[in-house]
């Protein structure tokens, strides 16, 4: 399970996704059949928390993983629906 940190905006996005991306390719040699991302630290974000998590969604399609968010703020919630991607982070892919 990748969680993400507290702070997460456009300031932070880009190692926050170099880092998730790097403990993800450290587990490739364990085989999952999940991608599970843990948002519930989330405190202060903005867009770009979405844009981390739509990115691990990709790379969890490109290793046929399901994708899940788990601990979704009621704010990230209706961020993700402002910008029209709740469907893509509320169920598994």
């Amino acid at each position: 399970m990748l969680t993400l940190p507290s702070d997460l905006t456009h300031r932070d996005a880009a190692a926050c996704l170099v880092q998730s991306l790097e403990r993800l390719a450290a587990a490739d040699s364990v085989s999952t059949s999940e991608l599970q991302v843990d948002a519930s630290a989330l405190e202060h974000f903005d867009s770009s928390a979405l844009a981390v998590l739509l990115e691990l969604r990709r790379q969890a399609q490109a290793r046929n993983q399901r994708f899940q968010v788990t601990g979704m703020s009621a704010r990230l919630s209706e961020l993700a629906g402002l910008y029209g991607v709740d469907e893509l982070l509320a169920s598994p892919a």
